[in-house]
């Protein structure tokens, strides 16, 4: 076994914190479930979407961002079966065909109205 197999299930332990502090917030909040699921992304989506047209500075709302990134993250390795893979202090979803995703980085292009998460997600689960 490499060190990089090692590493691999640590990968995953901020990512999965940070996916359920944000469900934990949204249901919260909004009380909105959010349920890991491709369809609950559509309401992330919104949600950026709503923090934007707010016009809150990213500075603001980046742990927010960081959350809803890995929260899509979760639903990629869920429906994929996939894994978190991360270096450097960068999070990314590795899919079973080899491809690399960051998700939390599209939430961040979200915020700026270049991305979606749900757009993602359905990229990632075709590509397999």
């Amino acid at each position: 076994m490499t060190a990089q197999q090692e590493t691999r299930p640590t990968a995953a332990a901020k990512p999965v914190r940070w996916a359920a502090d944000a469900v934990a917030a949204v249901r919260e909040r909004e009380r909105v479930p959010l349920d890991y699921s491709e369809q609950s992304l559509w309401r992330v989506d919104r949600m950026i979407d709503e923090i934007r047209r707010e016009g809150a500075p990213y500075a603001a709302v980046e742990s927010v961002l960081r959350g809803f990134g890995a929260y899509a993250g979760e639903v990629i390795v869920r429906r994929t079966g996939g894994e978190w893979w991360a270096t450097g202090g960068e999070h990314w979803v590795r899919t079973p065909g080899g491809r690399l995703w960051d998700p939390i980085d599209e939430a961040r292009r979200c915020h700026g109205g270049h991305g979606s998460l749900r757009l993602l997600c359905r990229d990632a689960t075709a590509a397999g």
